[in-house]
C-alpha cells in the first residue's frame, strides 16, 4: 500500500504486544510427555483453521508436566498462527476450553491488551491474502515448509486507531458471516447434486429410469439372448484369430483345437439383486475382454514422446478421456506389455492414492494404459460404453471394498473380471445411455455453476479483507487517537515494566 490512511501507522506484530502480552511459539511436547487422562489440553495444528477454531484434536498432558516444561498457557482471545501449511500462516482466535490449554511448537501465540489491540482485527489481517503472500515469501524448510517466528516478526502491517480496529473487525465479521452463509448453501447444493447423481445412476442401472420406456417397448432380444450372442461372437473372434495365426506361421492347428477355447468361470457368488424382466446378470470378464497395461521403461527416452496416447491411472476420473498427458512411441509399445485399447473402451482404476481406485473413464481416443488400471474392451460388443461406465460409477464404493491387500488395497485383473453387471436388451441400454447423458450433463452444468460461485465467494472474501486493511471498508473518525500514539503508549508501557525471568523450557 503506497499511502496509509490518516491516523494509521506501520508496525510489526511485536510492536503490538503489550507488557502483559506474549508473542511466542507453542511448546515442544513430546509423546512421552503426554497423558490421555491429563488435565491440560494440547492444541494441535489441525485445530487452527483459516479464520475459525476447528476443535478436533484430543491430546492431553498433566498440569505438572506443563509447568515443568515451562509451557505457555493459552487464554481466551489469543491469536493462534499456524507456522506450517495448509495454508501456511492461517490464523484463528482461541475461544477457550473447559480445560487449561497449551499448544504445539508450530503454532505461534499472540496475546496483547484488548484495550490496545483488537484481537479479531489482528486475526483477520493475518488471514488477508496480501499478508499471506508475504508469509509464504519467508517460508523455509526443504520437506516441511514453515515460517519462523523470527521471520513473522519482521513483517509490517498497517495499524489503524484502536476504535477503527473495532469498527473494521465488526464490519468484516458481518460481511463474512453473510458470505459464509451463502457458501454453506452452495456446499449443501454440491452435496445434493452428488447424491442426486448417485440416485440417478442407481435408477439407470436397476431399470427404474427406463421403466416407462420398457413398458412401451417390449424387447425383441432379451438380455440373456444378447449375452449368448456376445459369447458366440467372442468365441468366433478367438477362432478367427487362431486360424489367422496358423495361416501366417504355416503351422496347422492341432486336432480338437476348438475345445481349447478358454471358458469364463463365474465366481460362486450370489447375484446382487433381482432384475427387471428381460434383464440378466453377467460379469465384466464374461461379457468383455479385460486387459491390464504397463509402463514402458522410464530409462529409455526413445520409448516416450511418440504419438500413441498413454493413460496413467491418475487420469481415470469418472470422465471421458479425449487426450492424455503423455504419449509413447511404437518402440515403447512393442517393448512393454501394454496394448492400444480401441476407442470406446472403459478404463477402471485398480491402484492409486486417494479416491483413484474404483473410478472409471471412457476412452474417446485409442490409447494404451499403465499397469494400475484395467481396460474393458466394450467396443467389441453391442453394449454402449456409457452403460458400463454408468454401472461402474454407480457401484464405486462396492468396487473399492472388493480390493485385496492390507498395506495397499488394490484390484487385479481377476477381481475386475468377476465384477457383476446387469445386462438389459441392447435397445434399452441405448435408451439408458441417452437418458443418462442428458441428466448427467445437466448435473455437470449445475456443478460448474456452483464451483464458479464458490470461486467468486473466495475472491469476494479477499476483496472484503483487502478493502478493510486499505481503510476503505469503514469511515475514519478524526477524533480517534492516532495509531502512532497507541504504539508509543505500548512502547512506554513495556519499557516501564521490569522483566521477570520465565521458566526455562526443556
Amino acid at each position: 500500500m503506497s499511502e496509509l490512511p490518516k491516523g494509521w501507522a506501520l508496525a510489526t506484530i511485536p510492536d503490538l504486544v503489550t507488557a502483559d502480552g506474549v508473542f511466542v511459539d507453542g511448546d515442544w511436547v513430546e509423546s512421552k510427555d503426554q497423558d490421555p487422562n491429563g488435565d491440560v489440553r494440547l492444541i494441535q495444528l489441525a485445530d487452527v483453521g483459516d479464520g475459525r477454531y476447528v476443535d478436533k484434536s484430543a491430546r492431553f498432558l498433566t498440569s505438572t508436566t506443563a509447568r515443568a516444561l515451562g509451557c505457555t498457557f493459552l487464554q481466551r482471545g489469543d491469536v493462534l498462527v499456524a507456522r506450517m501449511p495448509e495454508p501456511l500462516g492461517r490464523s484463528c482466535l482461541f475461544p477457550g476450553d473447559i480445560k487449561q490449554a497449551v499448544t504445539v511448537v508450530d503454532v505461534c501465540v499472540v496475546r496483547t491488551d484488548p484495550e490496545a489491540v483488537h484481537a479479531q482485527w489482528l486475526m483477520h489481517f493475518i488471514n488477508c491474502h496480501d499478508f499471506r503472500l508475504k508469509i509464504n515469501a519467508l517460508q523455509s524448510g526443504s520437506t516441511r515448509k514453515r515460517i519462523s517466528r523470527g521471520n513473522l516478526s519482521t513483517l509490517a502491517l498497517p495499524v489503524p486507531p484502536r476504535s477503527e480496529q473495532a469498527r473494521i473487525a465488526n464490519k468484516v465479521d458481518e460481511l463474512l458471516s453473510e458470505l459464509d452463509a451463502g457458501i454453506s448453501e452452495l456446499k449443501a447444493a454440491q452435496a445434493k447434486l452428488q447424491r442426486y447423481r448417485q440416485s440417478l445412476l442407481k435408477a439407470a442401472v436397476q431399470g427404474d429410469l427406463t421403466a416407462d420406456w420398457r413398458a412401451a417397448n417390449p424387447p425383441t432380444e432379451t438380455g440373456t439372448e444378447l449375452l449368448q450372442r456376445i459369447l458366440a461372437e467372442r468365441r468366433a473372434r478367438w477362432e478367427a484369430a487362431a486360424l489367422a495365426k496358423a495361416k501366417a506361421t504355416g503351422k496347422p492347428l492341432a486336432a480338437g483345437w476348438r475345445e481349447k477355447y478358454p471358458l469364463f468361470v463365474r465366481a460362486d457368488e450370489a447375484n446382487p439383486s433381482a432384475l427387471p424382466v428381460g434383464w440378466c446378470w453377467t460379469r465384466l470378464g464374461e461379457c468383455f475382454r479385460v486387459g491390464v497395461g504397463a509402463t514402458p521403461s522410464r530409462t529409455r527416452p526413445e520409448y516416450w514422446g511418440g504419438d500413441i496416447p498413454w493413460v496413467s491411472s491418475g487420469e481415470v476420473r469418472f470422465s471421458r478421456i479425449q487426450s492424455t498427458r503423455e504419449c509413447i512411441t511404437a518402440q515403447g509399445l512393442a517393448n512393454s506389455s501394454t496394448q492400444v485399447n480401441p476407442k470406446g473402451s472403459v478404463l477402471l482404476g485398480m491402484i492409486g492414492e486417494g479416491r483413484t481406485r474404483g473410478q472409471a473413464a471412457i476412452l474417446d481416443v485409442p490409447a494404451a494404459n499403465n499397469q494400475n488400471c484395467a481396460a474393458v474392451w466394450v467396443s467389441e460388443t453391442p453394449v454402449p460404453s456409457e452403460f458400463v461406465f454408468g454401472w461402474l460409477w454407480s457401484r464405486y464404493e462396492e468396487t473399492r471394498r472388493g480390493s485385496s491387500g492390507n498395506n495397499q488395497p488394490a484390484l487385479n485383473k481377476s477381481i475386475v473380471e468377476q465384477i457383476p453387471m446387469p445386462l438389459p436388451s441392447q435397445a434399452e441400454m441405448q435408451e439408458i445411455a441417452q437418458r443418462l447423458e442428458l441428466h448427467l450433463n445437466g448435473i455437470d452444468e449445475l456443478e460448474r455453476a456452483v464451483s464458479v460461485s464458490l470461486a467468486q465467494a473466495a475472491a469476494q472474501r479477499q476483496n472484503i479483507l483487502r478493502a478493510a486493511f486499505a481503510g476503505q471498508l469503514v469511515p475514519q473518525d478524526p477524533s480517534d487517537e492516532p495509531a502512532e500514539a497507541l504504539l508509543a503508549r505500548i512502547r512506554a508501557q513495556r519499557a516501564a515494566v521490569v522483566p521477570t525471568a520465565r521458566p526455562r523450557k526443556a
